[in-house]
């Protein structure tokens, strides 16, 4: 069910043109290796939002985690230059030399550069951070060994606009899940293979 703030803007054309494109942004294709739920959306920030929680997995193991918020002020808000708004978040695992590397921020933010491109989104007010954290155990917990991630926290206002108010969502999400799959290590999909549609009911 698609998380709307604001009971009282329900039914309007305003709620009416969201719920299409946040039942669009829960349609996105994903990959086999992409596990996608909706999650609660946060409050308070505007008066229309929608949330996707992602893991990517290798069996078992989790290589890659995310989050995707879509939030929709009808009247435009003036930080996000847009009445869109999309907050993102991918942590994933990587070899602690990677980790280590000083262009890893770098690359990391190219990753959500080059995301966004592919699937041709139109965007605006783009920005965010890119966080190496290295752990390494110690006493009763040496055993754990030692590990390492990156975090990538990004907004971006997509220009979400005209008839093709589905087509942009999905863009968006897909821009993200591909940014997922990039930080887990998984190489492109080949041509002529594509993800597989999501199939969800309607709340």
């Amino acid at each position: 069910m698609v998380l709307v703030e604001g009971s009282d803007r329900g039914g309007t054309p305003a709620a009416e043109r969201f719920d299409r494109v946040a039942q669009a942004l829960l349609a996105v294709p994903t990959r086999p290796e992409v596990s996608l739920d909706e999650v609660p959306a946060p409050t308070r920030l505007a008066s229309f939002g929608v949330a996707l929680s992602a893991d990517v997995l290798d069996g078992e193991d989790e290589l890659a985690s995310g989050r995707l918020v879509l939030l929709h002020e009808p009247d435009g808000h003036e930080a996000w230059d847009g009445e869109y708004r999309c907050v993102a978040f991918v942590r994933a695992t990587v070899e602690t030399d990677v980790a280590a590397d000083p262009m890893l921020p770098g690359v990391g933010w190219s990753w959500l550069l080059e995301a966004l491109e592919s699937q041709s989104v139109q965007f605006a007010a783009v920005g965010g951070t890119v966080t190496a954290v290295v752990n390494e155990s110690f006493g009763s917990m040496d055993h754990q060994g030692g590990g390492a991630e990156v975090e990538i926290r990004a907004s971006w206002t997509p220009l979400i606009d005209g008839d093709d108010l589905e087509q942009q969502a999905r863009q968006n999400a897909s821009a993200w899940l591909d940014l997922m799959c990039t930080a887990a290590g998984l190489t492109p999909l080949p041509d002529g293979v594509v993800a597989l549609p999501r199939q969800r009911a309607r709340g």
